[in-house]
């Protein structure tokens, strides 16, 4: 791959988004398909993935006060813009808001889980105006429109499919010969996801982990105490608590999810500004944590079994390790030990406890890139870690894609089958 190649691939994958990217991907869909038919819709059918289903049942839609695909598709029939991808909704006002929970109120709006399509990540939204019928899919990627007659073809027929397969050295290899002003985008995106935390610090949004470690109580204070480590927890653990709980707040995702976005940016970006890097060490910084997301997300998939707090909680580790002086031998004895360690974080759907999750992955970042500066690092004989860090990364995301299926389906079935 060419540097370019890969700077492609960074600006596809590191985009804005405002809300949890499954619910949002079905308001996308709703809202194509709404645009098709040229007329509010009076009947809505929606087919989603299993993983897509699981992602939107706890997570809460922006502006709303409410969780869960219903009021998403009925936002997308009403104020949903397409063209706007992951920001459909970024046009909602109040009135906009009451509208769309009043017609969800009066509209049919059946929603289905797919058995036939075997794509992790596929939606299909039919909607009825009269004797009118139009249809939109995506499939593969969250923003991956297909034509409705390929709904049922072979999955991962998408742009990721297509694009050519990184390694780490030519993450870490670009990162550091890149000309860094073409990276200037991953300083707005974390200065974005910055933003987002210190708005959960204005209100309470989700658990409040966040805010609690801003407005520390005596038995945060003793425990905690006013570090770097309790900053980067707060800010990373804030953003995540504004988004889960609806807050209409833009973030810049990573590989199609806010959180990873949020927990590879924003512990970078604060180490760096205490450290006192400079810029061009925070954007090479930030290019080798956004790439060892995507780069493993490449072959996990976009939707698993497996926390993607413990993929994207690993590209900081990568980025902080270079941060404290580390190269490409340091870099990889801070991913082996974040995969000796959180590898086996279960994914249970999108919702205010992901903030919880996200403090796990970024303390174990901090521990695992200040080990690997001491050259302290999971040796081949422990676990799932090999000599080759490419083997080792694959050796996690081949347990998070294949052996966690059946864990995948278990999970769903607890979550569908609750006593709430």
């Amino acid at each position: 791959m060419t540097n370019q190649d890969i700077l492609n691939l960074l600006h596809h994958e590191v985009t804005p988004a405002i809300g949890c990217t499954e619910p949002i991907a079905v308001a996308l869909c709703v809202a194509k398909a709404t645009e098709k038919l040229g007329h509010e819709p009076e009947q809505i059918k929606v087919n989603v993935s299993k993983n897509i289903y699981k992602n939107a049942m706890g997570v809460g839609i922006p502006n709303t006060s409410m969780t869960g695909l219903p009021i998403a598709i009925a936002l997308g029939a009403t104020i949903g813009k397409s063209a706007y991808q992951l920001e459909v909704l970024r046009d909602a006002k109040t009135e906009d808001i009451h509208y769309a929970k009043e017609y969800l109120a009066r509209t049919p709006i059946h929603i289905d889980i797919e058995q036939q399509n075997k794509s992790i990540l596929y939606i299909h939204a039919e909607v009825r105006f009269a004797q009118q019928t139009a249809m939109a899919t995506i499939q593969d990627e969250h923003t991956h429109f297909i034509e409705e007659d390929c709904k049922a073809s072979m999955p991962n027929n998408s742009d990721e499919a297509k694009q050519p397969t990184l390694s780490l050295r030519q993450v870490y290899d670009f990162a550091t010969s890149v000309d860094t002003e073409q990276l200037l985008f991953l300083l707005q995106g974390a200065k974005m996801n910055v933003a987002a935390a210190e708005r959960s610090f204005d209100t309470h949004y989700g658990h409040g982990l966040g805010k609690l470690l801003q407005q520390p109580n005596e038995h945060v204070e003793k425990l905690y105490g006013n570090t770097l480590l309790t900053k980067i927890i707060s800010y990373t653990c804030g953003a995540c608590d504004a988004r889960m709980a609806g807050a209409m707040v833009p973030v810049m995702s990573n590989s199609g999810s806010g959180n990873q976005g949020i927990a590879c940016s924003i512990p970078v970006y604060l180490y760096a500004q205490d450290n006192h890097s400079s810029q061009e060490q925070l954007l090479r910084a930030l290019a080798i944590s956004n790439l060892t997301v995507i780069y493993m997300k490449q072959s996990l998939g976009r939707l698993s079994a497996l926390c993607g707090c413990v993929v994207a909680a690993t590209g900081s580790a990568a980025g902080i390790t270079y941060l404290m002086g580390g190269q490409y031998t340091e870099i990889t004895y801070a991913i082996k030990n974040m995969i000796a360690n959180i590898s086996g974080m279960i994914c249970d759907g999108a919702k205010p406890g992901c903030s919880l999750k996200v403090t796990s992955g970024v303390m174990t970042a901090v521990l695992s890139a200040t080990l690997a500066m001491q050259h302290r690092v999971a040796t081949p004989n422990e676990g799932i870690v090999e000599e080759d860090i490419d083997r080792t990364i694959n050796n996690l995301t081949r347990i998070g894609r294949d052996g966690m299926n059946e864990t995948d389906n278990l999970i769903i079935d607890i979550m569908t089958h609750k006593k709430l």
